[in-house]
């Protein structure tokens, strides 16, 4: 009877080994030499519905743990702007928590890995000692696509470094209302330059080999990361610039300026399109079917996957989250994949699934939504490298991208007035000049520089939450040993006038904010700062005043006070580029990519309009020779 036994048991074991065998075998999902399509097909038919659904869903790293990725088959992690493992955390602590969460990931049934996705919209800005780059706005001025691709390259290069995969960016509205809060995240009220500026995609994901087809996502290798187009559709066209409000506006104009960036985004493999918060003409675009299936995924040929912004689903109904499985329904249906919840998980899962039995949501919706999030995380190789090393991490702030952001600097200041009269430019300044003033709220700041979405979501001020060069400091470097610079932040009238200045600099504009939180109908500088200008141009011989802002301000009527005006944007880390041009190293080359109103009256004014009448149009700018004299 025990030899019976044995026999029996070394038989059943035989056969157990041998469908275990089999099963693997048949893994065509683990086989990168099987073509994407068979890759996902065969796993997508061994998920649960469950499954499928943790697939959609992508959650803020503060809701996450290694144990929930494993069991919820969570599909993304994500960073919010200033969600980081600690303060002032390394690229190897970044590395680490990534991994944590992956391995998670890794060790659920099927194995699926997670892409983890990140705001990195001017460079890696939430991580410490990162390069930022100029805001949008900035480079929009510069016009080259080139130098925007480099800047791409630079940007996936220390998001990779960091462990992660997804970068949010670039965002490519058309701000038509400088009161608009994210206006500096658009490269320009006009279309076409927004179009040339999304070479920043082929910079940030690579090259599409050539004879791919239109539509479909690529990402080219470990130092690249997935892109994303946003937000899909409209959203720099609110009523008075009011963020996540209502375009008013026809279809012909909708298609002629806000979509016509998506075609070039398309046909250069971007791999993601993020939603936007706002409605055209009274819907919402999360819940717009037409637009995001009917015309995104449908006409565009559009392959990659369509992501909500975070909790835009919520925001369907007013208010937000007050029938959030009708939102989902609204939501997944109109055509969105994956759903930035980022925290109720199993609300978001439940709801799914009993709308899923219920048929209020069609098993093939949630089948395409799962085809193509599959479809991006398997063509970027994340199958076969789900995990970061530390190779890559000495790419975080290295100096070869932070001269790259310096040339970015200067070429994107424009320079808006030299000189009272044509015939006697004050720029560029001599390096020589016995003594010279630095005045204003943001020469010595580096987070007013950097503006918002920089370390925090809504930025910060102070020269703490990074490290970089403020504009004071690269006019210390600058000039010549023997120049004297006295710097005072508010100085009153009197102590200007009581010494003898040669020049004066005065340095001042918009405190950081992002998104709503730069809503702003007025765009006049603060009171301290318009005091600066008074008192340092009231009493300084030859004075310079460079606005640091993301967007045309009033400067009426200031504007006579001033010798010279420098429009510096938003700089970011790298301050000696101003300082590099003011000094003459380099000339003032960047064309205004926004119209400058005389008056917020005005508004909303763009070129083209029938109303025109700036205080300094479209595409102005003058321009200077360097001088290698002082």
């Amino acid at each position: 009877m025990a030899r019976f036994s044995t026999v029996l048991l070394g038989f059943l074991f035989l056969c157990l080994s041998t469908v275990a065998w089999a099963q693997t075998e048949d893994m065509k999902y683990k086989d990168p030499a099987e073509p994407v399509n068979v890759r996902v097909w065969d796993l997508m038919r061994r998920m649960t519905l469950e499954e499928k659904i943790g697939q959609m869903a992508q959650i803020d790293r503060t809701a996450a743990t290694a144990e929930i990725m494993k069991n919820y088959s969570i599909g993304s992690l994500l960073s919010g702007g200033g969600s980081v493992p600690r303060p002032q955390a390394t690229a190897q602590d970044w590395v680490n928590m990534v991994n944590d969460y992956q391995n998670g990931s890794l060790s659920s049934r099927l194995g699926i890995p997670m892409i983890y996705g990140i705001d990195a919209v001017h460079g890696h800005n939430n991580v410490y000692k990162a390069t930022i780059f100029p805001h949008n706005v900035g480079l929009g001025c510069i016009k080259d696509p080139e130098l925007v691709k480099r800047i791409g390259a630079a940007t996936a290069l220390e998001v990779r470094a960091t462990g992660i995969q997804y970068a949010f960016a670039p965002c490519i509205a058309v701000c038509r209302d400088p009161r608009w809060g994210r206006c500096y995240e658009s490269y320009s009220e006009d279309h076409k330059v927004v179009q040339e500026m999304t070479e920043i995609i082929s910079g940030l994901q690579g090259e599409i080999p050539a004879g791919s087809p239109l539509g479909v996502p690529y990402v080219g290798g470990k130092t690249k990361v997935v892109a994303c187009a946003k937000h899909f559709v409209g959203d720099g066209g609110t009523i008075r610039g009011i963020d996540e409000n209502n375009t008013v506006i026809d279809v012909q104009g909708l298609f002629d300026i806000h979509m016509p960036a998506y075609y070039n985004a398309i046909s250069k493999g971007v791999s993601t399109v993020m939603v936007s918060y706002s409605s055209w003409n009274g819907k919402k675009m999360h819940a717009n079917r037409a637009l995001v299936t009917g015309f995104l995924k449908h006409i565009l040929k559009f392959r990659g996957f369509v992501i909500s912004d975070w909790q835009g689903v919520d925001r369907i109904t007013d208010p937000p989250h007050a029938n959030y499985s009708h939102s989902l329904e609204v939501g997944i249906n109109a055509g969105i994949d994956m759903v930035m919840i980022p925290y109720n998980y199993t609300e978001f899962i439940d709801s799914v699934v009993e709308s899923v039995n219920n048929n209020r949501i069609s098993m093939s919706r949630i089948d395409d939504a799962v085809f193509r999030i599959l479809r991006v995380k398997f063509m970027m190789g994340l199958f076969e490298n789900p995990l970061a090393d530390y190779s890559l991490v000495d790419q975080i702030g290295s100096q070869e991208h932070r001269d790259l952001a310096r040339e970015a600097v200067r070429k994107s200041l424009v320079l808006l007035k030299n000189g009272k009269s044509a015939d006697k430019p004050v720029l560029p300044l001599p390096k020589n000049a016995s003594k010279i003033f630095v005045a204003g709220s943001h020469a010595n700041n580096l987070g007013n520089q950097c503006g918002g979405w920089t370390i925090e979501w809504q930025g910060l001020g102070g020269n703490n939450l990074t490290v970089g060069t403020t504009i004071l400091s690269g006019i210390l470097n600058a000039v010549d040993s023997g120049t004297e610079v006295v710097y005072s932040e508010n100085p009153d009238a009197e102590f200007v006038k009581s010494d003898n200045f040669s020049y004066g600099i005065v340095v001042v504009g918009e405190p950081p904010y992002a998104e709503f939180g730069g809503d702003n109908q007025n765009l006049t500088l603060p009171e301290k700062s318009l005091n600066t200008i008074k008192n340092v141009c009231g009493a300084v011989d030859k004075c310079v005043v460079v606005v640091v802002s993301g967007r045309p301000v009033v400067l009426e009527p200031y504007l006579s006070e001033m010798d010279a005006l420098v429009a510096a944007w938003l700089p970011g880390t790298e301050g000696q580029g101003v300082a590099d041009v003011l000094f003459g190293d380099y000339g003032f080359t960047g064309k205004l990519s926004r119209t400058w109103f005389k008056s917020v009256d005005q508004l909303p004014m763009n070129v083209g309009d029938a109303h025109y009448d700036p205080l300094f149009p479209f595409g102005f700018g003058l321009e200077t020779q360097p001088t290698t004299s002082s």
